[in-house]
This record gives structure tokens, C-alpha cells and sequence, in this order.
């Protein structure tokens, strides 16, 4: 049986909720796949909530679910949402080297654990550090028309998949939508 597919985009604090506590709740380690959040708003015809009027509010929320999930207080890197295009890439660079999870967890924790600009080159270097990876390799791979080729076709397939936004987690042959469905997803893999 594979394991669940959590579709995700670093700039995400829903991703970033729903990656820290994945396996606690689904009972196994989902695989992690890094999608282009902004591809697939293109593909939906609408953006983020954090441009419209609802972004107080959905900050809050985020903050009280991280409490409540026993989560550290999130800080916002300044100027959030940031540019995530080659933190994407570079996650994808470091998929192909078996440690996409790692930098994931990495990048996520410095973005919103620490307040850290993924769209800043030497934060990236230090994701890449922190995970053992070798930071000016990871600086070249995120320019190589190969791995923006990857990121776009991960993006493609998931939303192929049915995956509209992120956090989404494929399991059971569903997709579920959110870090608040975690649980559903849940149930679909233990069935």
C-alpha cells in the first residue's frame, strides 16, 4: 500500500500546520510532493485569501490552530506571503536527492517557526545547510530548466489529481483539501 501523498507549497502556513503533524494523525509518514501553489491558481482562476479582506482573520485562525495542535507560536516572515518560486525549486532538487522531507520540514520550521524570507537566497542556503545538502549545488539546480520543468509538472499532475490547493492529501484515491482534513484523510487510509 503507498502511503499518502501531502501535496505542498512552503509560503503555506496551512502546509506548514499540516506537515508538522501528518503522521501523528494519518499513522504513517505521507510522502511529501512539492506543487506551485501559484500554478494552481492559475488553474482555479483565483488566488490566496491572504490578498483579500479575510487575511486577519485566517491569521488568527492559523495561529490558534498551531496552539492548539501543540505547535510553537508561528512568526510571519516579513512581507508575507513571499515569493516561493525557488524554494519550490529548490525543494524539488533536494526530492531528487532523497531529502525532500527533510528540506520541507527544514524550510517550513525557518519560515514559520522562526520568521525566516524563503525568497531570500542565503535563507535558502541555510535550509540546504541544515539538511546536509550542498548549498552552492542547490543555488545552480534552482536556475536548470530540468528542475523548473519537474516543479511544473508536479503541479500539472496534482491538480490532474484534483488537488486545488494546499495542504491536500491524497489518500484512499481521494484528495482531501486542508490542514483541517487531515483526519478525513485519515480514515481513507485506514479503509
Amino acid at each position: 500500500m503507498q502511503p499518502p501523498t501531502l501535496y505542498y507549497d512552503l509560503g503555506s502556513p496551512y502546509a506548514h500546520l499540516a506537515v508538522a503533524r501528518a503522521a501523528g494523525v494519518l499513522g504513517v509518514e505521507p510522502r511529501l510532493q512539492p506543487v506551485l501553489v501559484g500554478g494552481l491558481f492559475v488553474e482555479r482562476g483565483w488566488g490566496s485569501w491572504s490578498q483579500t479582506p479575510a487575511r486577519t482573520g485566517r491569521i488568527e485562525e492559523i495561529e490558534a490552530r498551531a496552539k492548539r495542535y501543540g505547535l510553537p507560536p508561528l512568526r510571519w516572515p516579513e512581507g508575507w506571503p513571499n515569493n516561493t518560486l525557488k524554494a519550490m525549486r529548490a525543494a524539488v532538487w533536494a526530492e531528487g536527492l532523497g531529502r525532500g522531507a527533510d528540506f520541507a520540514r527544514a524550510g517550513f520550521r525557518l519560515a514559520f517557526a522562526e520568521g525566516a524570507d524563503l525568497s531570500r537566497r542565503e535563507v535558502l542556503e541555510r535550509v540546504a545547510r541544515e539538511v546536509e545538502l550542498p548549498a552552492e549545488e542547490m543555488l545552480a539546480a534552482i536556475e536548470d530548466q530540468t528542475i523548473k520543468e519537474r516543479l511544473r509538472a508536479a503541479t500539472a499532475e496534482a491538480w490532474e489529481r484534483g488537488v486545488t490547493g494546499v495542504p491536500s492529501i491524497g489518500a484512499g484515491g481521494k484528495v482531501f483539501f486542508g490542514d483541517d482534513r487531515l483526519e478525513l484523510a485519515a480514515l481513507a487510509c485506514a479503509a
